[in-house]
């Protein structure tokens, strides 16, 4: 069973748009922070955005201005809208959440690829 499971990811042409969602299980219980990783072909992954379950948000520099980071709790789920992609933005998302005992899940992964 999927702890994290997400969607949205695919093909944009630069300068469009994509949302991607992750949802949490039931299994996962008090979850307090939510977020979003990318790793790009031969990198490190990377932090795009974090929400606090306060909704406080903290965005990597690369992506402040363009990108959206929510969360619906009564979902329990949190959205990453991505507007004005770039060919840099080609990476695999991951979504990430940390529960309030500490214990951290992360998502199977999700495309996202623009074309120039």
């Amino acid at each position: 069973q999927l702890q994290l499971a997400e969607s949205g990811g695919g093909l944009v042409q630069a300068g469009g748009s994509l949302r991607l969602s992750c949802a949490a299980s039931e299994s996962i219980f008090s979850i307090n922070v939510m977020g979003w990783y990318r790793q790009a072909p031969g990198k490190q992954r990377e932090l795009v955005a974090t929400i606090s379950s306060g909704g406080s948000t903290n965005y990597a520099d690369s992506v402040k201005g363009r990108f959206t980071i929510s969360r619906d709790n009564a979902k329990r789920t949190t959205y990453l809208q991505m507007n004005s992609l770039k060919p840099e933005d080609t990476a695999v998302y991951y979504c990430r959440m940390w529960a309030l005992n500490l214990n951290n899940y992360w998502g199977q992964g999700t495309q996202v690829t623009v074309s120039s």
